[in-house]
């Protein structure tokens, strides 16, 4: 896991309510309300934005589509950290809130 990439997250989502922390796919995934919001692979961050904003997305300095099985997955892209300064760091994060916030909030298992 990227702890660098991690700890960036931690700082920028500080204070916001709803917000848990999970490893996964060998980094850290941030959740809210239960439903993944943004996290961390080995060396960039991950933010779950949607379908809807997929191409307002990888349209934006330092995305590209998040692919784990040869195929992009829609909704979801990587962002180059050195594209990402603590601005844009909010912004991203403002772009994934804007659709997670709409999901229902998951119960623990």
């Amino acid at each position: 896991m990227n702890e660098a990439l991690a700890e960036r997250l931690r700082k920028a989502l500080a204070g916001r309510r709803g917000i848990g922390e999970k490893k996964m796919f060998g980094g850290a995934c941030f959740l809210l309300r239960g439903n993944m919001l943004c996290g961390t692979g080995k060396t960039d961050f991950m933010f779950r934005v949607g379908k809807d904003q997929d191409a307002a997305a990888l349209a934006r300095p330092g995305a590209r589509s998040m692919d784990f099985t040869g195929r992009a997955m829609r909704g979801f892209v990587w962002v180059d950290p050195a594209e990402c300064d603590a601005p844009a760091l909010q912004d991203w994060i403002a772009m994934a809130e804007a659709y997670v916030g709409k999901l229902p909030a998951k119960g623990r298992k």
